[in-house]
């Protein structure tokens, strides 16, 4: 009580001496003056505000504590509908207390997303991994298994050329290649219009986000959320795939626009770690990391010449249970 009430005396204070030199200032014609004093005053310690009738002070120093009670308003905090208030009854009782602890996950997810090598167009139309894209499959698996990341799921995309990159990764981290899914929303195409466009007629990016915004936005939705409050370790899922859908993803999870996704350019074979933390932020660890790589080894476009039509195809791939 006593700790509000001089919070209360020491804000009229405050207003009191904003307003005698605010006068003070006008009367004296300095409009600089009075300008400078109010910029000052609103960047003082102390400022108070009033939430639910209690004074919280939420300037200078602290632990930012204040401020996460008051919020902002720019994350939405239930963007998965995961948050404990959303999925238990309300009602004004300890036991509902004690149900939202219960129901409050503890444990991060962590993604970890992985562009494919790069490739070449074969006479039959399909993309296959060059030689130099498997060497960066290869370095980027051996980079995985330095991480000393105990890896629960790995998924990739059903193209070809991530196949082949996830069947060098697996051998690198020592993952059961059977243990691997093939996901049909994780291919290649257009998530959404980009912003700044794309070189490509406008016809041609509406027909493509037609066809693949909705399953991109859907691998999103299958792949982010918060964990539930029955897993208590932390858990990792590596996803291979491609660079549109990974810019995507990153944009959708971070909440930043999703036409941004055209502003963020990936290597062949880098990594990209995301966290969602059992609150629901999401975090960046790392972007399109591929400083493991020798410069001589860094793309990030396809090559502008074609496989030799004799040219062997791998023939080692295996097929894995769709997801």
């Amino acid at each position: 009580m006593w700790s509000t009430t001089h919070k209360l005396e020491r804000m009229a204070s405050q207003q009191y001496q904003f307003i005698w030199r605010t006068v003070a200032a006008i009367s004296s014609g300095s409009f600089i003056t009075y300008c400078t004093m109010k910029l000052c005053n609103s960047s003082n310690a102390g400022d108070m505000r009033t939430v639910k009738g209690q004074v919280h002070d939420i300037g200078g120093g602290g632990d930012g504590s204040e401020l996460s009670q008051i919020g902002n308003g720019a994350w939405a905090h239930d963007w998965d509908c995961r948050a404990p208030m959303t999925v238990q009854p309300v009602s004004e009782d300890q036991q509902q207390e004690s149900d939202d602890t219960k129901s409050m996950p503890v444990a991060l997810r962590h993604i970890v997303l992985v562009r494919h090598g790069e490739y070449v167009d074969f006479s039959d139309g399909s993309h296959h991994l060059t030689d130099r894209g498997r060497l960066q499959a290869k370095l980027t698996g051996q980079r995985l298994h330095d991480m000393g990341v105990p890896w629960d799921h790995v998924v990739a995309s059903t193209m070809t050329r991530a196949q082949e990159t996830a069947m060098i990764i697996l051998k690198e981290i020592n993952f059961d290649p059977l243990k691997m899914k093939r996901c049909e929303l994780l291919p290649e195409g257009t998530p959404c219009p980009g912003d700044p466009p794309q070189h490509r007629s406008v016809r041609r990016v509406q027909e493509s986000f037609r066809r693949d915004g909705p399953r991109i936005e859907a691998a999103f939705r299958r792949y982010f959320f918060r964990a539930s409050p029955e897993q208590k370790q932390d858990s990792y899922l590596l996803v291979i795939g491609h660079a549109n859908v990974i810019r995507y993803l990153v944009c959708r999870a971070l909440q930043f626009p999703p036409e941004a996704w055209t502003r963020i350019s990936l290597k062949h074979g880098s990594i990209t770690w995301l966290t969602v933390w059992p609150s629901g932020y999401v975090t960046v660890k790392c972007l399109g990391d591929s400083g493991f790589m020798p410069v001589e080894q860094l793309t990030s476009r396809r090559p502008q010449i074609k496989a030799p039509q004799d040219q062997q195809q791998p023939k080692d791939l295996h097929m894995i249970e769709n997801v």
